[in-house]
């Protein structure tokens, strides 16, 4: 995994668990010195985290972690999973292409190949993850062909956590995000099904419920706890 996306996923997770908190100030030069890298990766994971709504650009410089709170992840991602499901009942109505059913079957073999005789990820695992995520992803939100619906999903990519880019990865909890992967990996198999059988109304249950995948290592953790 390149620099870039090591500093982009572990700053997330910052922000995310309320290391670096809302309203704080962050730069390049200490944030870099933080972690250990240089500002190139920094700048470029900054960039990447105010496109997702992390941080805000300051007028002058720097940026400003966004206050954020369960309820507004909780509320990107549910509407984020009726636009998608939206995309993957157009979809399969209008029944797959060649071309798109080929790409998404490729997105789930590489992705399989990943899980085998693996019980955890590494930085090459979770890229190559990422990759062929964003790209079913994207096949069926471009394959509706609805211009609102996309630029609906664009403005709410800007809120935490509700882009399909926006991966996170606790190695603490290497095993529990290793299943939690591996989960979202079966339910883009179960889309693909529904997908190319024409089953509309599955495949938008089934794409409105894997938004939620992004928390479910937390639901796990309430679950356990109460």
């Amino acid at each position: 995994m390149s620099s870039g996306q090591q500093v982009l996923i572990k700053l997330r997770k910052m922000i995310i668990d309320g290391e670096l908190e809302g309203g704080a100030r962050v730069a390049e030069i200490p944030t870099a010195e933080l972690l250990g890298v240089s500002r190139q990766p920094v700048r470029m994971a900054f960039r990447l985290l105010e496109q997702e709504g992390l941080l805000i650009k300051n007028p002058t410089r720097g940026y400003t972690v966004r206050e954020i709170s369960e309820k507004l992840i909780n509320d990107a991602l549910e509407v984020r999973g009726i636009l998608e499901g939206l995309a993957a009942k157009t979809m399969a109505e209008q029944g797959l292409t060649e071309e798109q059913k080929k790409t998404l079957q490729n997105c789930i073999i590489e992705t399989e190949k990943l899980f085998d005789g693996k019980t955890e990820f590494g930085d090459h695992e979770l890229e190559r993850y990422h990759h062929f995520n964003v790209i079913f992803h994207d096949t069926i939100i471009q394959g509706a062909q609805n211009i609102a619906l996309i630029q609906a999903l664009a403005k709410n990519n800007q809120l935490p956590m509700a882009s399909a880019q926006a991966i996170t990865y606790d190695q603490t909890q290497a095993l529990s995000e290793y299943r939690r992967l591996h989960y979202a990996h079966l339910q883009h198999c179960s889309i693909y099904d529904a997908l190319v059988h024409r089953q509309a109304g599955r495949a938008e249950t089934l794409m409105r419920e894997h938004s939620s995948v992004v928390v479910l290592g937390e639901t796990l953790r309430n679950v356990l706890s109460q």
